[in-house]
């Protein structure tokens, strides 16, 4: 039996990415909630003026990817950083916190 794996190295994955989703989805909010199992991270597109926003985007993964992705996240953050200078902040926006689900699962 063929399995048509004889073409990727041992340990590589085929990521196909479709011409809708390379577009990407923008968002200047996210909202993180989580539950003993789960996270869910919730991006949203706020417009100035505009007093209402919807969810363009939800992931939810397990504690464990949430990690990884926390540490992949700061890994390339660190290397911008070294290449193109600081990210600067700036002003937070007043959002109110009590905005979304609780977390429950």
């Amino acid at each position: 039996m063929d399995n048509n794996n004889n073409n990727n190295p041992q340990g590589q994955i085929n990521i196909e990415l479709d011409e809708k989703t390379a577009e990407g989805i923008y968002s200047n909010l996210a909202i993180i909630n989580h539950s003993h199992s789960e996270f869910v991270l919730d991006f949203i597109a706020i417009m100035p003026g505009v007093p209402k926003a919807k969810v363009k985007s939800r992931i939810v993964l397990t504690p464990q990817h949430a990690k990884r992705l926390l540490k992949a996240l700061a890994e390339n953050v660190k290397r911008f950083e070294a290449q193109h200078g600081e990210i600067s902040e700036g002003e937070a926006p007043n959002i109110p916190l009590n905005f979304g689900p609780t977390g429950q699962a």
